[in-house]
């Protein structure tokens, strides 16, 4: 099995829907065994602005993760195809093993 991350920021946009609206939307439509959507309370990225959404009056956007896992071939096709709709966010994958 494999595990993908995806990084993006809680304010991008895919249209006029939410980029990680959209992207949970994506995985239902290719049948996902599972996945996860994380808020950020902080976090920074390779420009190193540390973002920190919770501070009074900030404006930072919030970090989220989007977690999911499936067969290797399968998920290695939806973010092939996922790709070619969204160019932005980092995306990460991990080999993982299912307890039973």
């Amino acid at each position: 099995m494999l595990q993908a991350q995806i990084f993006i920021d809680e304010d991008e946009l895919f249209g006029t829907k939410s980029l990680h609206e959209f992207i949970v939307q994506f995985l239902i439509a290719q049948k996902i065994k599972g996945l996860t959507v994380f808020k950020g309370i902080s976090g920074f990225g390779s420009n190193n602005h540390f973002h920190r959404p919770n501070d009074l009056f900030s404006f930072d956007e919030t970090p989220i993760l989007i977690t999911f896992i499936d067969d290797t071939e399968k998920v290695k096709a939806v973010l092939t195809a996922l790709r070619v709709e969204v160019k932005s966010g980092f995306i990460i994958t991990n080999q993982v093993e299912q307890w039973k």
